[in-house]
């Protein structure tokens, strides 16, 4: 099903579904694409420009901030800090993992793409984990965030695996995650 796409169609639905889980989580969605170049898994993969992150020093260097950026936000008060951080540290990330998904596409519009549908997604899921984190906060005066922390996690494995796997579903899913906020932004201004 997934093979009558072809690569350019399903290299874009991989760096922006890979990119959009940078969003929940900075290092992790890096570290299992590095994980997979390494061993050669399954899906679609990473242009061969990126075959550096299946090399032993980015699957390490990946997996040491994975595991800091994983146990931080369980710390009160880290985890705000690390939402701040966290917003351009994870446009920038979905920017590059994008960008390393895109095969066969022109130099200028597989950066452009990147920039704009990686780096963006990225950077608004960013800004919507922040947010509810806040909110999180200010309802449950933090004993929340900790749940709020297991279900990114749980958001950036399972749309990584999702996109690495099944990424025409991921696609599918992410739009209708789009058209879902527009709708909800739309009526809150109404």
């Amino acid at each position: 099903m997934t093979a009558d796409l072809g690569p350019t169609v399903l290299s874009i639905l991989l760096g922006i579904a890979l990119a959009a889980a940078c969003g929940f989580r900075v290092f992790l969605p890096l570290f299992i694409a590095a994980l997979f170049t390494r061993y050669d898994v399954g899906g679609i993969g990473l242009n061969e420009s990126f075959a550096w992150m299946g090399e032993w020093p980015a699957v390490i260097a990946l997996g040491v901030a994975t595991v800091v950026e994983l146990l931080a936000y369980y710390i009160p008060f880290v985890d705000h800090a690390l939402d701040v951080a966290a917003v351009p540290l994870s446009t920038v990330a979905g920017a590059i993992i994008a960008l390393g998904s895109f095969v066969d596409l022109p130099p200028y519009a597989a950066w452009g793409l990147a920039i704009v549908a990686g780096g963006g997604l990225a950077g608004l899921v960013s800004a919507g984990t922040a947010t509810t984190r806040v909110a999180s906060t200010t309802t449950t005066a933090g004993l929340g965030n900790p749940v709020l922390a297991t279900a990114e996690t749980g958001g950036a494995v399972g749309l990584s695996l999702l996109a690495w796997f099944l990424p025409l579903v991921a696609g599918v899913f992410l739009l209708l995650l789009v058209v879902l906020a527009v709708r909800r932004l739309a009526r809150g201004k109404g």
